[in-house]
């Protein structure tokens, strides 16, 4: 059920977001632009470049700024106000000390209810971001492991990962619509449901292509943010957390072999991905541990 709430509200979101975007569109090309000279509204070529620009940042970005409303509601989450178990204190804590040693304002802190051992950070800038942790990952991890996965997420936040991200799929979004507009446009003049069918198809290629240097980043990140917990908490402790994940992960996957699960709307937040690949959005664990052992 909670799987169901999530996708239809993520639905809703995108097309508000999508409606938002073509009304900001069409006040920049017709109004906004001619003020300064620039008129775009008589070239083909340049008005879908300004269209591209428009829906591929302007959705990323409402995406990122609206990142922690969706992740609230998206999920059974309480925010850790003031800690009330020995867990939660732990969790308030360390987010609040690691906080104070970058000089950025202290996060959110949240906990939410699932069994299995995730966290996540998100949030639109350093200084308005929350760290949110699964009931799974307080439950199964040392008190060490627990504050390693927190400084990792910290990381996320004080690396800038989530702007740094933004502008990445920003940036793949306007190719792939700029791309696509362009090839399926000659169609669309000769026959326009022809063409449109094109244009959703290039869209829905191009952006499984551009998932590709997206998942690289991603990956990426993983490594700096493991090497910033290294450095606060120190590297043991990180590769203890890891190691102890991919055994959760595998006892998880026996136990439920053979079953069918939905998968959850927002599980791309999570900490630990099971993709392999270049779609794959974290590094295999092996790599991750190795990379840490090659620090100390």
């Amino acid at each position: 059920m909670r799987s169901f709430k999530g996708i239809g509200l993520l639905i809703i979101t995108n097309i508000m977001i999508m409606f938002t975007l073509i009304i900001s569109g069409t006040i920049i090309i017709n109004f906004i632009l001619p003020q300064f000279g620039i008129d775009v509204r008589g070239s083909i070529a340049t008005n879908d470049f300004v269209w591209s620009l428009v829906l591929g940042f302007g959705g990323a970005f409402i995406s990122l700024f609206m990142s922690k409303w969706l992740a609230k509601r998206g999920m059974r989450m309480q925010q850790v106000i003031e800690p009330s178990t020995p867990k939660e204190k732990l969790v308030y804590e360390t987010v609040q000390q690691l906080a104070e040693r970058e000089g950025i304002k202290m996060p959110e802190v949240w906990v939410y209810w699932d069994d299995t051992p995730n966290a996540f950070a998100t949030g639109p800038t350093r200084n308005n971001a929350m760290v949110a942790v699964s009931s799974g990952l307080a439950t199964n991890m040392s008190d060490h492991e627990l504050k390693a996965v927190l400084a990792h997420e910290v990381g996320h936040i004080t690396n800038g990962d989530m702007l740094a991200t933004t502008l990445l799929q920003g940036l793949m979004n306007t190719f792939v619509y700029f791309v696509a507009r362009m090839i399926a446009r000659p169609v669309m003049e000769r026959n326009y449901w022809m063409g449109f069918a094109l244009y959703m198809v290039l869209q829905f290629v191009l952006s499984i292509l551009a998932m590709i240097p997206i998942c690289w980043f991603s990956r990426r990140r993983e490594f700096r943010a493991d090497a910033y917990a290294a450095d606060a908490l120190g590297a043991q402790h990180m590769i203890s957390a890891l190691q102890k994940l991919e055994t959760l992960s595998q006892q998880n996957a026996v136990a439920h072999q053979g079953e069918h699960h939905e998968e959850d709307a927002l599980a791309t937040m999570k900490i630990y991905g099971g993709f392999s690949g270049l779609f794959a959005t974290h590094p295999p664990i092996a790599e991750r541990v190795a990379a840490l052992r090659n620090r100390q």
